[in-house]
């Protein structure tokens, strides 16, 4: 059995990842803040490794696609053994599968994950998953994004590290959490810092002048226009 790397009763937010490599864990989740907030027990992270339920001498945990096709399909009685090993009936973290072919995972998926006990998230690996352990084990398949991965371990680093950045105490100011891109449907506006001009390019002066309801109106017309010209789609969920 994989070993936790930090005791999953020592920390209020439990992530569980079931893989073929968790050797890649914690990878960058083992650095800046979610590696400092991993190191002072705000979560905990645990790495299983699936083929410990393989079959047989070799511990197979694929097999050839019913209907005949390319590539192998993750077996439904492998998975859902190790499923069963990392996460009793009762354990009420929700179970994700990462899939190109889930919901997109949004903002406000990731807050309400964030405020939750955590995540059982299952890696997948070949051409799929068999269908059947999806249905009796009851897992939301999650999308990070239109496009193929080789397995979903990048993929579950990516929520997890979306996730643990919204814990209590992680980020070192709240509003870090609230004005930022996707909080309130619009991308974020733009940042600037010293020095004031730099090779012919200058701070707006809006953002030098002090006036914080100027300020709020200019960055909050540069976020709906970038929106706009970027994302047009986030903008057309809130108009009829």
């Amino acid at each position: 059995m994989s070993e936790p790397i930090l005791p999953g009763a020592a920390a209020p937010w439990r992530a569980t990842v079931l893989t073929l490599y968790p050797e890649m864990f914690p990878g960058p989740l083992g650095h800046s803040l979610s590696g400092d907030a991993l190191g002072r027990g705000t979560w905990s992270l645990e790495p299983r490794q699936i083929r410990e339920h393989g079959l047989g001498r070799h511990r197979n945990v694929d097999d050839t696609p019913a209907g005949g096709g390319a590539g192998m399909v993750l077996r439904c009685d492998v998975l859902g053994a190790a499923i069963d090993a990392a996460a009793p009936a009762d354990d009420p973290r929700p179970r994700l599968l990462m899939s190109p072919r889930g919901r997109p995972l949004t903002q406000d998926r990731v807050r309400a994950l964030a405020e939750g006990p955590g995540a059982i998230i299952v890696c997948g690996r070949f051409e799929g998953v068999d269908e059947r352990v999806i249905e009796a084990r009851a897992l939301e398949e999650v999308s990070i994004g239109d496009y193929v991965l080789s397995g979903g371990e990048i993929a579950a680093v990516v929520l997890i590290d979306a996730c643990v950045r919204l814990l209590p105490g992680v980020m070192g100011k709240h509003a870090s959490g609230v004005e930022e891109s996707f909080e309130g449907g619009l991308l974020e506006y733009p940042h600037y810092t010293r020095p004031r001009e730099w090779e012919g390019r200058t701070i707006p002066d809006v953002l030098m002048g002090g006036n914080h309801a100027a300020i709020g109106r200019w960055r909050a017309e540069q976020s709906r226009a970038l929106t706009r010209a970027r994302r047009p789609d986030l903008l057309e969920r809130d108009e009829p």
